[in-house]
């Protein structure tokens, strides 16, 4: 915002808090879905966020480039309080799923979110149980660490 000449006053407080809210956003989307592919399937957290941005990643990307696209336009407006919160949804917009994909994941191993899981998911089943998988989240999986899991192609 400094670097833009835009200050922090009372009319941009409620512009930040808007694009912050909408920001918030992206990452509970991802979020969730990684939630649910650790308790369901019993995924590593690498494979959780594998399939949640699969599954959620494109949309939230989509909609974060075409509503920055919508309020960048706002740069051109002669109106400079228009122009200004335009540039600054537009920044705000790209850099809040750029944080969901990159920060949510980094943040989720810190923390250790689906440690549990993983210790679980790695004690020996009983004969009769299986690990419920559907046709298309079958993931390659090998003991090499620096192997990430790829999708199976049938």
């Amino acid at each position: 915002m400094a670097l833009l000449g835009i200050g922090l006053k009372v009319a941009t407080l409620p512009v930040i808090a808007l694009g912050v809210g909408v920001g918030v956003d992206y990452g509970i989307y991802i979020y969730e879905r990684m939630q649910h592919e650790l308790a369901e399937h019993g995924y590593s957290l690498r494979e959780a966020f594998y399939e949640a941005m699969r599954q959620r990643g494109t949309a939230a990307v989509f909609t974060a480039v075409t509503m920055s696209i919508g309020v960048g336009t706002w740069a051109f407006s002669a109106l400079k309080f228009q122009a200004d919160m335009g540039v600054l949804l537009a920044f705000m917009f790209l850099v809040n799923v750029l944080g969901a994909i990159f920060l949510l994941p980094a943040l989720a191993c810190w923390l250790g979110v689906g440690r549990r899981e993983a210790v679980s998911a790695a004690q020996p089943l009983p004969a009769t149980a299986v690990r419920p998988e559907s046709s298309d989240t079958r993931m390659n999986r090998t003991v090499d660490k620096g192997v990430t899991a790829q999708p199976v192609r049938s």
